[in-house]
């Protein structure tokens, strides 16, 4: 399938490459229901200071925290932390326009970083000199007998009803006006590799799965998924989780709980994920997913069709309601604000995109 137009594509030299999704930032009314959902879905609370107004949460790998919230008027994603190796990497970041200054971290973990603002708005914050902290204990992934091999005798099955171990946060998917500049920036910038682009039926691209560049080491099918939508908003953010069951189990007690499913399970095709969407208080969506595609520097990127369909090989066919926008005057304005502004939407491709996702 060819692109009739550009596609985001690995730079030649960027400014730095990011190392790992360090964290996500969101703004909510509520700490203390934010803490309940999150702790229901699997993440540990580092600290919950009531008098900043901040929650730190994290999984059960070294990071010292993955999620932070902010307490505010109104529910809203403020942007994303991406740690890089070097501290010449936060000099070159410095360096662009609209960067803040080298500044020191006052949050878990210390370091330094750089505050920038990608051509979309999304706030992304450049971390250097975190202090990793010692990983918490989580259940070993189960044994499984197959038709082929046997690997438990005398032995059963038995999980506890409890919230899932997040071991670490995987993904963010961003929906943006302005497709080409924002994957442009990620690529130029922080060294994103597409590896898997999907196209429209004009072919133009609709979706880019970027990576990270981390050479010959594996790394996840994506780090950063950025999607053409009608204005810039957070779309999902993912969670390892330490395999299947535990995604199952996810489910349980996220149901048990009356917390709102989105989608799932089921095993994406681009990425392999097998995966369960669940909705927090103020609609936004986390994935539990396990099992997901490593690739390395060197694997060329995919070029798909996007469709439904297209987005799981087994489970429901992805949910009208999933991809849906919120309908309110300001989601309006800023559509009629993107129309105008951006050269990556029309009315056209606007019509595409609802018939397909609205």
């Amino acid at each position: 399938m060819k692109l009739t137009t550009a596609q985001p594509a690995r730079h030649p030299r960027p400014t730095a490459k990011a190392s790992a999704l360090a964290y996500l930032m969101f703004e909510r009314p509520d700490l203390g229901l934010a803490e309940r959902f999150l702790g229901d879905f699997g993440l540990r609370t580092v600290s919950h200071d009531r008098e900043r107004g901040l929650l730190f949460l994290r999984g059960t790998g070294a990071a010292p925290f993955c999620y932070v919230v902010r307490r505010a008027a109104r529910a809203r994603f403020a942007g994303l932390g991406l740690s890089v190796p070097r501290q010449s990497d936060l000099e070159a970041l410095a360096r662009l326009p609209g960067a803040s200054a080298i500044e020191p971290m006052d949050f878990p973990g210390g370091g330094q970083r750089v505050r920038l603002v990608d051509p979309s708005g999304f706030q992304v914050h450049a971390v250097f000199g975190q202090a990793p902290v010692e990983p918490l204990p989580h259940r070993a992934a189960l044994l499984f007998n197959s038709a082929d091999a046997v690997t438990r005798v005398n032995g059963t099955q038995r999980l506890r009803a409890a919230p899932p171990e997040v071991i670490r946060l995987g993904h963010v998917v961003l929906e943006l006006a302005h497709y080409q500049a924002t994957c442009a920036w990620y690529t130029q910038h922080f060294g994103f590799i597409p590896s898997d682009v999907q196209v429209l039926p004009d072919g133009s691209p609709a979706v880019a799965f970027m990576r990270l560049d981390l050479g010959s080491r594996p790394t996840d099918h994506h780090t950063l998924a950025l999607a053409q939508g009608f204005a810039p908003t957070y779309s999902h953010s993912a969670y390892e989780l330490v395999d299947a069951d535990a995604v199952a189990m996810g489910q349980h007690v996220l149901r048990a709980h009356g917390w709102k499913h989105a989608w799932g399970m089921g095993r994406h095709i681009l990425g392999s994920q097998i995966f369960d969407y669940w909705q927090d208080p103020w609609g936004d969506k986390h994935e539990h997913y396990c099992d997901g595609d490593l690739f390395t520097a060197d694997r060329p990127a995919g070029i798909h069709a996007v469709s439904r369909e297209a987005m799981a090989q087994w489970g429901e066919t992805m949910p009208r309601s999933f991809t849906k926008p919120k309908l309110t005057p300001a989601t309006l304005a800023a559509v009629i604000r993107s129309l105008r502004s951006s050269p990556d939407l029309d009315l056209r491709k606007l019509r595409t995109l609802a018939k397909l996702f609205g």
